[in-house]
């Protein structure tokens, strides 16, 4: 059986950030490795926060790490986040809400917890 730590560090395997560096071999160079590797690391603290907060945490807490994480995502975005990136963070950040207990539906209207902040 999986722990909460193992649950949120399986997540990592739906980061869509690999994928996105493509695009700057292909010239778009909004897609640099610094812009790729800024938006992991929001969702990387964010796992790691949670982690640090463990399991039976107040739902608040836990709450804010998303919000902090958002709001990063939201000063890095350098350009970065059009549609099919705004799906792939709603989707990672829908995966890392469940791993962490969560209920994705009572935040955004429904869409999830990006919703509550994101600026994308």
């Amino acid at each position: 059986m999986s722990t909460y730590a193992d649950q949120l560090h399986a997540v990592k395997a739906r980061y869509p950030f690999p994928r996105w560096g493509k695009n700057y071999d292909r010239g778009m160079l909004r897609y640099s490795p610094a812009n790729c590797a800024a938006m992991q690391d929001a969702f990387d603290t964010l796992i790691t926060d949670l982690i640090a907060l463990g399991e039976h945490a107040p739902e608040a807490q836990k709450v804010a790490a998303f919000k902090t994480a958002i709001e990063a995502t939201n000063v890095r975005n350098q350009g970065m986040i059009e549609t099919g990136e705004r799906e792939d963070l709603c989707d990672l950040t829908y995966h890392i809400s469940v791993a962490a207990g969560l209920d994705p539906s009572k935040y955004g209207n429904g869409e999830g917890l990006a919703s509550e902040w994101r600026e994308w």
